[in-house]
């Protein structure tokens, strides 16, 4: 379980997120919301990039806030980016051997090619990234998160410029990793559809303010979720 208490960020003038106060728990969680929401701030912050002006941030009992960057990648969190962030010079084995892990020797690197087979790219290991097609580069940053027995995985727009198939594939991938790893995930995504397969949890920020979470079925249809993220006042 994650637990998030009166998270504040500012930016200027400007309060990106205010006053955030939500819990992630196991599974699939959702975290959706406009452009400009709060929702990769919020990310920044789990991760250690961002410093809040204020609040706390429990994971699994242990204080997040209080980890410096690195001891957090340690003690098991992982991130997907907007941007993409593999390294095309390099292979796509050594990509995701470049994710710190508890193992070591061979049972690394049996968790390194599973993380890698697990996503499709087992006849690819060896490849350069840079040979690779758009959607396989995004699995490659997938596998990343898959690696070194994770605690927590944020993954932010994983589906984005996807086109059906390779979203289609992604879904069932999403689906797997909780069975697979046991890891908490927490899912940025603006497809609906793949929300809704996904994640049984959905939290929706706007303007940096929580307003609504629970079951993803209810929140998809608050009122103020369509007015305020969907635009509509029916779905």
């Amino acid at each position: 379980m994650i637990e998030v208490s009166s998270l504040t960020v500012r930016y200027g003038g400007v309060t990106s997120l205010d006053e955030l106060t939500v819990t992630f728990e196991a599974g699939i969680c959702g975290l959706i919301g406009p452009n400009g929401a709060g929702k990769t701030t919020f990310f920044n912050v789990l991760s250690g990039f961002v410093r809040p002006a204020s609040g706390s941030v429990r994971a699994f009992g242990d204080d997040v806030l209080k980890m410096a960057h690195f001891r957090r990648a340690r003690w098991g969190m992982r991130r997907t980016f907007q941007t993409e962030q593999a390294i095309a010079d390099l292979s796509v084995y050594d990509n995701v051997a470049m994710i710190t892990s508890p193992l070591r020797g061979v049972a690394r690197r049996a968790d390194v090619l599973a993380a890698i087979d697990f996503v499709g790219l087992g006849a690819l290991s060896a490849a350069s990234v840079g040979s690779l097609s758009a959607g396989q580069r995004r699995l490659v940053e997938v596998a990343r998160a898959m690696a070194g027995q994770p605690r927590l995985i944020l993954l932010d727009e994983p589906a984005a410029g996807l086109p059906d198939a390779e979203t289609a594939h992604l879904t069932s991938l999403l689906q797997a990793i909780p069975e697979r790893t046991g890891a908490l995930t927490i899912l940025v995504d603006h497809d609906m559809s793949l929300v809704s397969a996904v994640c049984g949890t959905t939290a929706v920020l706007d303007f940096g303010k929580l307003i609504a979470s629970g079951p993803t079925s209810s929140v998809l249809r608050d009122s103020r979720v369509m007015r305020a993220y969907l635009g509509t006042a029916e779905i």
